[in-house]
């Protein structure tokens, strides 16, 4: 169902010309029921009947009276059957057999529960979201989804446990979308899975983010623990390759500026002293070896 938007007659003006419907009804009443000499009998019933009647029409055209306020639709129907939705702001009129249904077409937003789920290596996390969304089709709020607002929420709470189970915490490998590394990447993955399940009712998803994210309390001290032993890994990874650079460095210039000329095992035993300096987690003591090395 497509948005079909309506006019709407400004109140005020009805308003007053309802007042000044009721004042004439009044005087039609009063002068009807009261002994004039002046009217007969038929014609002080013929008033008497008129006052009834537009008054009667005056208090039933009032229940057509009703405001709209900014960022807000009244969905208008008729007997159950979708007439139009109108949009005007203020006091409004319409025909008073119509049925409206106000929907706030303000931005709000929500954050989820802290949700208990199992990433896409089956270590359970504990993940939120913010969603931030508004109504942009009053009528599909109002007619596809029975309480859009809660639709809202249990759709949110559901994209967000299928975007969890779909990456790891960590990323394992070179170029791996991950959890914890790739907030923006993931933000954008949970928003199009939002705006996908939500457009059948109105519902336009503004900006969806991840609040809260961390390993569930009873693995959260194992996972720690090998975040840092991945963390030393990579450190002395890292400090290895710098090292055999530095090593390889020093021999090329050795060799090519003449300093010292290296057998095999000299290369080896000065390979092995710079690699244990430099790749040694504590300061080292210099030691002058003032003898032969054989």
């Amino acid at each position: 169902m497509k948005e079909n938007p309506i006019r709407s007659l400004p109140g005020i003006p009805f308003l007053l010309a309802l007042l000044a419907v009721t004042a004439l009804a009044v005087w039609l009443f009063v002068t009807g029921i009261g002994p004039d000499p002046k009217y007969s009998g038929v014609v002080s019933g013929m008033r008497i009947a008129a006052g009834v009647i537009l008054g009667v029409l005056a208090f039933f055209s009032l229940i057509g009276l009703y405001t709209v306020q900014p960022n807000q639709a009244a969905v208008v129907s008729l007997f159950g059957k979708y007439v139009g939705t109108v949009k005007d702001n203020g006091l409004r009129w319409n025909n008073p057999f119509y049925s409206k249904k106000k929907v706030s077409l303000r931005v709000r937003n929500f954050e989820s529960g802290k949700l208990k789920v199992n990433e896409l290596d089956g270590s359970p996390i504990e993940i939120a979201a913010v969603i931030v969304w508004q109504v942009v089709d009053a009528s599909e709020a109002v007619y596809n989804v029975d309480d859009y607002e809660s639709f809202v929420h249990i759709q949110s709470e559901s994209a967000l446990r299928a975007m969890a189970t779909s990456y790891p915490y960590d990323q394992h490998e070179e170029g791996q979308l991950a959890l914890r590394s790739h907030a923006t990447e993931i933000s954008q993955h949970l928003k199009n899975e939002l705006a996908e399940r939500l457009a059948d009712a109105g519902v336009q998803v503004i900006d969806a983010r991840i609040s809260h994210l961390a390993y569930a309390p009873e693995i959260a001290q194992a996972m720690l623990q090998r975040q840092q032993a991945n963390a030393v890994i990579a450190a002395r990874t890292r400090i290895v390759a710098g090292a055999v650079g530095m090593v390889e460095m020093a021999l090329a210039e050795l060799q090519k500026n003449g300093v010292v000329q290296l057998d095999e095992e000299r290369k080896a035993q000065m390979v092995s002293n710079l690699l244990v300096v430099l790749c040694g987690d504590r300061s080292t003591q210099p030691i002058v070896n003032t003898g032969s090395l054989y």
